[in-house]
């Protein structure tokens, strides 16, 4: 992992996914058996995390067994010292139920985890695993070649369907996240549902049969009427909403003048460098706002607050 994305939400995750041995049943369930193994366990997509004096997000197997029979079932990968870690899915109705056997359970959306830091930078990369993969089961129960149930193998890495045979594979959505950069200052959008006064990086989702560098030339263009290009890849972040990966750069302008696409957008504006510093250190003079640090768009916006446009040489 490089620098610029160390610190970023959910990218770090240490284990070793151990994806050439997912099929190997005997091995996956004598880390399943063993008193070392750890799960984390999904209320739906909503994590449940053991209150204490810290939040705890790991279950031993005899914690887990007293919610039920998940639904879902992942192998995440090992840790360093060999242990197995897992991830369940369950529908308990723990929204309106008391937890079972008088524990003390919350439910913790992902994204209020990430921004409260509640849990550590690696478990967050793994609940961010774990959210994305148990989405994809929930969404994907029927194949899609021919509309039958299907069911989960290779440790919950692949469905497969019985009637016509047909494998499916976890998918994950290219997203473009961009700043747009013209010499000091950068190009930045809010869209309704932002907090008040938040501003952010543009972003949009890769298509078919496009680069990324095509990508971010037409979102941009799309949604401000800007012209970029040379486009300079910073830094990547899984993005478990449900499972996209965010991939992150910075787009020389080629023109400055501003026509938002108000279906998207509802203001776009250029920054100065300085304006950026202040959002970022929550001292603009008129109360705007970037991303929280968990968020890729708030590395960008760093970044580009302490080079400016020597960013766009690709040295950070």
């Amino acid at each position: 992992m490089t620098a610029s994305s160390a610190s970023i939400g959910f990218n770090d995750n240490p284990l070793d996914r151990r994806s050439e041995s997912r099929d190997d049943h005997a091995f996956i369930e004598s880390l399943r058996s063993a008193p070392s193994a750890r799960f984390l366990v999904f209320e739906a997509d909503i994590p449940l995390l053991k209150h204490g004096i810290e939040h705890d997000a790991w279950f031993l197997a005899s914690e887990a067994a007293t919610l039920g029979q998940p639904l879902h079932s992942i192998f995440l990968g090992q840790e360093s010292d060999g242990s197995g870690r897992f991830a369940l899915g369950f529908k308990l109705g723990l929204e309106q139920a008391d937890p079972p056997r008088g524990e003390v359970h919350l439910r913790v959306d992902l994204r209020s985890i990430a921004l409260q830091g509640l849990v550590s930078p690696a478990v967050l990369g793994m609940l961010g695993q774990a959210k994305s993969m148990l989405d994809w089961h929930r969404r994907h129960s029927f194949c899609a070649n021919c509309g039958s149930m299907s069911r989960a193998i290779a440790s919950g890495w692949q469905r497969i369907c019985d009637a016509c045979g047909a494998r499916h594979f976890p998918r994950v959505d290219p997203v473009v996240i961009m700043l747009g950069i013209d010499g000091e200052r950068c190009l930045l959008g809010r869209q309704r549902q932002f907090t008040a006064g938040m501003y952010s990086a543009l972003a949009g989702f890769v298509e078919p049969g496009e680069t990324v560098e095509d990508a971010v030339r037409r979102e941009v263009l799309e949604e401000t009427r800007v012209k970029c290009t040379q486009v300079v890849y910073f830094a990547s972040q899984p993005w478990p909403f449900p499972s996209s990966l965010m991939i992150g750069c910075f787009a020389q302008a080629s023109d400055t003048e501003i026509v938002a696409d108000t279906a998207e957008l509802e203001d776009a504006r250029w920054f100065a460098r300085s304006e950026v510093k202040a959002m970022l250190a929550g001292t603009h003079a008129s109360g705007l706002s970037a991303p929280k640090p968990f968020a890729i768009a708030h590395h960008l916006l760093q970044a580009y607050a302490a080079q400016g446009p020597l960013i766009l040489r690709g040295r950070w």
